[in-house]
């Protein structure tokens, strides 16, 4: 009986985040915007931050998908606003492992999203559960690119 209510306290939190998303709706000023699908069941993102000297000041998101993507896009803009861009990675790829599986170390830095270690179970359900985090990391990522490139730009030109 005690794990029925647990999964429905899960459950009830996964709705709660797909019905009523943090963070949803997309704002002017934000200095990234990545737009992610999952073409296996139609899942789409768009992912917007601000990052200002390493750190998430704001995460934004719209789209559209099952209440998995929806749930988790809205736990993870939770999770990384307000940390570094490393600590946002870490949290990401802790998260990908935590839907595979595997062992994360520290469960409580990852705040509602690890609700979603359930997702292990049914492997069809990862992609729609990581793709949130997926654009998280294509924007950091992309971003330390373009600042490379720039400062090889700037390296030549003197």
């Amino acid at each position: 009986m005690a794990l029925s209510r647990l999964d429905n306290l899960y459950r009830q939190v996964i709705l709660d985040h797909s019905s009523h998303p943090h963070h949803f709706g997309l704002e002017e000023g934000l200095t990234h915007e990545i737009e992610l699908n999952n073409p296996t069941c139609g899942d789409v993102i768009q992912l917007q931050l601000k990052i200002e000297d390493g750190l998430v000041k704001n995460a934004r998101f719209a789209g559209s998908g099952c209440s998995i993507s929806m749930a988790s896009a809205s736990m993870m803009t939770d999770a990384v606003i307000g940390k570094t861009e490393e600590e946002a990675l870490e949290l990401a790829e802790d998260f990908s492992q935590l839907v595979q599986g595997n062992e994360v170390t520290d469960l409580d830095a990852l705040g509602d999203a690890a609700i979603l270690q359930g997702v292990s179970k049914f492997p069809a359900r990862i992609k729609c559960a990581t793709l949130a985090w997926k654009a998280l990391e294509k924007g950091i990522n992309e971003k330390e690119a373009l600042a490379t490139e720039s400062q090889e730009h700037c390296e030549n030109k003197e």
